[in-house]
């Protein structure tokens, strides 16, 4: 057949038709023929494990099955199918786990929990069973139009979920469901705020709606209101003191809130009940790891992943250490887990880096960085950032935040001294300079604050996609009042973090992207670009696996645009801004002359010398992001020219950058 994508959607409605009818071996000849031009494709995998369990051709649909998990770890009808598989075969274990993961990565596969109800009720797990059948009956009270959008969010689909839970909500206005479904659309967007106010209406009229609470406090935590967050996550705490998953949640925003040993009292409470839980057992280590009680996070971390092997966040933890070092059994076992399809996509990821991050003490630079791009390549699946929209906001960044703009807006906005934004490329050294910072007496070290970007998100409004410059143009129609307000707004929200300093840290890497607002709103607070080696930085990120927010990271020429990027928009700055405005620490300079940049630093902010911030390292504080074990230990060498071994593999990256960045030699 010809590969034109109108024959091939049309030869896939066939199939589609013959399966609906029955005609199992006529839509396999047909998907057949399609697999054989385009052999990863989902939809047609998918349809062939049907039509192999059907015509009990059980190892074509096992085969068809690997492949689909394999090309899309995230389709949770895959999994689903998986399970009717096994139950064929008289497979109940392996259907159970199939289910299981359906669910998890698809909650309204009605199918998968009715099934996962019978199995666990032949396995005498009646408690389980009934929370399953409690789920089957919700969806199937569930209104068709949120099901279907449901399954869009769920299948990755999310623009296709807002358009049909937006029109549902129109015509029902107070659906609780669909309040909730569109503010869990509205999280995986980012737009926070939007998600914050659906959840609040939404727990107004249903106050008892216990999983209401629990999306609303992780949204609360995703916008750092970590207050708010745990002040929700003790109220359900008390309401059912023995609930593990209650008091779970109350450890989690109790260590996000700074009570450690609150957190990890909880922990161990949560242990007595649940003593094998790799997920407790992995963010117990999270809270030890943050309190620098690094050896007893090992253990945990340990204990999590013999716990469950496959538990590739304990493996990635004890890499994100950056200290740690695995032994050959630890290796071998995550290269097993790494050859199992069934494999969660999550789990998946994390073993790749961790594995990347093993290899490469080991010196063994091929399979290091063969991991570390299998990660990434996973990665870089999940996310629509693209190169080319990301160079058009520094674009207008650069057309529109011009002098004119910042003449006419001149002598306007909060004159709070308080801030001192630290922005660059993440592991730029931003941590570094937070804990030299932070060992001041008059500084606080907060955290990566998302205030900025939330107030720029704010400013966008709706247009983003009918006019994507809105913002920074709209900078150009505020007055006096709103640029006062927007800095207000920035002192009041930031206030929590804060431990009653005059001055604190907020290091946010993206604010960069935002330096314009940023001097408009906050005339009088302090701008650091930690800038570190091109090569350095670049390779530094590919390796890490961040949380979320620096989507640029999965692809080496990606992360060299967004740097030669960054290079061309803080010149920007420099050039528009007036002279002084913005102090540029160059990490390699800190690492020759600690004391001399130290100076120069606390000089540029208006702050007396005082020797504890050359001896950062003996400042005890929490430290959350994955520089946390280094700023704990003298300064030093280990970081720099860690990309040549790699260089081989490094020519996207190196031709991204341009000649101009890169170095001599």
């Amino acid at each position: 057949m010809s590969d034109t994508e109108s024959e091939f959607q049309e030869q896939l409605t066939h199939a589609r038709g013959a399966i609906q009818a029955s005609q199992f071996p006529a839509a396999a000849k047909i998907l057949d023929g399609l697999l054989a031009v385009r052999p990863e494709h989902e939809d047609a995998l998918y349809m062939r494990a049907v039509c192999g369990r059907y015509l009990k051709d059980f190892a074509t649909a096992e085969t068809c099955l690997d492949r689909l998990h394999h090309t899309a770890p995230e389709f949770g009808r895959g999994f689903q199918e998986a399970g009717h598989l096994y139950r064929a075969q008289n497979k109940s274990a392996e259907a159970l786990a199939a289910y299981l993961q359906a669910t998890r990565l698809n909650p309204a596969l009605r199918a998968s929990w009715t099934a996962q109800a019978r199995l666990l009720r032949l396995q005498g797990r009646t408690q389980e069973a009934q929370q399953a059948e409690a789920q089957a009956t919700r969806l199937a009270q569930l209104p068709k139009p949120l099901l279907v959008a449901t399954n869009h969010l769920h299948e990755g689909r999310i623009l296709k979920a807002e358009e049909l839970a937006r029109a549902f909500l129109r015509k029902v206005p107070h659906h609780v469901e669909g309040m909730r479904l569109l503010a869990e659309v509205g999280a995986r967007l980012g737009v926070l705020d939007d998600a914050e106010f659906l959840l609040e209406s939404a727990i107004d009229l249903e106050p008892d709606n216990i999983q209401l609470r629990l999306d609303y406090i992780q949204v609360l935590r995703k916008r750092q209101k970590f207050a708010l967050a745990l002040a929700q996550a003790k109220a359900l705490k008390d309401r059912d003191p023995g609930n593990p998953v209650f008091l779970s949640h109350f450890a989690i925003e109790s260590l996000q809130s700074g009570n450690y040993e609150t957190a990890l009292e909880a922990f161990e409470t949560v242990l007595q009940a649940l003593p094998a839980d790799p997920a407790v057992l992995t963010s117990r280590g999270h809270a030890l790891k943050t309190y620098g009680r690094t050896e007893e996070a090992v253990r945990s971390y340990r204990a999590a992943y013999q716990a469950r092997p496959d538990h590739g966040d304990a493996y990635y933890s004890l890499a994100n250490l950056k200290t740690y070092r695995f032994s050959d059994r630890e290796l071998r076992d995550m290269q097993t887990q790494l050859e199992n399809p069934r494999l969660s996509f999550a789990s998946r990821v994390h073993i790749c880096f961790a594995l990347g991050k093993a290899f490469e003490d080991r010196g063994e630079v091929h399979e290091a960085f063969e991991h570390y791009a299998m990660g990434n390549a996973l990665k870089q699946k999940q996310t629509r950032y693209t190169a080319e929209q990301m160079s058009a906001e520094f674009e207008a960044q650069k057309a529109l935040c011009d002098p004119d703009l910042f003449a006419a807006q001149s002598g306007r906005g909060d004159p709070s001294p308080d801030p001192i934004f630290i922005v660059g490329l993440p592991r730029a050294g931003s941590t570094l300079l937070e804990q030299i910072l932070a060992s001041h007496s008059q500084v606080d070290g907060t955290l990566e604050l998302p205030n900025v970007l939330s107030l720029a998100h704010r400013l966008r409004g709706r247009q983003l996609l009918t006019d994507r410059h809105h913002y920074p143009r709209v900078l150009r129609e505020l007055d006096s009042e709103a640029l006062s307000g927007l800095g207000r707004d920035y002192i009041d929200n930031t206030r929590l973090h804060r431990k009653g300093a005059p001055f604190f840290t907020d290091k946010m890497p993206n604010n960069f992207r935002h330096i314009g607002l940023i001097h408009l709103m906050l005339p009088r607070a302090k701008i650091i670009d930690a800038r570190r080696d091109p090569m350095d930085c670049c390779w530094s990120g590919f390796k890490q696996l961040f949380a979320e927010g620096q989507e640029f990271t999965y692809s080496l020429s990606d992360i060299g645009a967004y740097y030669r990027g960054y290079v061309d928009l803080m010149a920007h700055w420099h050039r528009v801004l007036p002279a002084g405005r913005i102090l540029q620490v160059d990490h390699d300079r800190v690492i020759d002359d600690v004391e001399g940049e130290v100076r120069r630093i606390l000089d540029y902010c208006d702050l007396p010398f005082e020797p504890a911030c050359v001896a950062f390292h003996k400042t005890e504080r929490a430290v959350r992001t994955a520089s946390s074990e280094q700023v704990r230990q003298p300064i030093n060498r280990a970081g720099q020219g860690q990309w040549r071994p790699f260089a081989p593999y490094l020519g996207p990256l190196k031709a991204a950058l341009g000649p101009d960045l890169l170095p001599e030699g």
